[in-house]
């Protein structure tokens, strides 16, 4: 049974730091491309960054660049976003993704608050 399971949310003031953490099961995992997404209350769920399987070339959605950093360990099946510089607009449930070809599994999500 393949599982996503992320960690790592909470809350944090304006400009602190964070790191998520998705764990996977189930899966092989160097083989999936992995992905970040955050959605808030009525939005559409946006891609935030993504990290190929084997060579892990990474990209990111415009309003992270230069903040967050998406990495993996294949070693131990987990994906993690380092954000920093947090503002209060990256407020939003996160969510990872695995995709191999037409297959693709979400996590759970895992809230993340930045406020004073």
């Amino acid at each position: 049974q393949v599982q996503l399971v992320e960690s790592g949310g909470g809350l944090v003031q304006p400009g602190g730091s964070l790191r998520l953490s998705c764990a996977a099961s189930g899966i092989t995992f160097s083989r999936y491309r992995m992905m970040w997404y955050r959605q808030a209350p009525e939005k559409e769920r946006e891609l935030v960054a993504s990290i190929t399987g084997a060579v892990g070339t990474t990209n990111y959605g415009d309003s992270v660049k230069g903040r967050f950093t998406i990495s993996r360990d294949n070693a131990k099946n987990t994906v993690y976003l380092q954000m920093n510089s947090l503002k209060p607009d990256d407020t939003d449930v996160y969510y990872c993704k695995a995709a191999w070809g037409l297959y693709e599994q979400w996590g759970q999500g895992t809230q993340v608050t930045v406020s004073s």
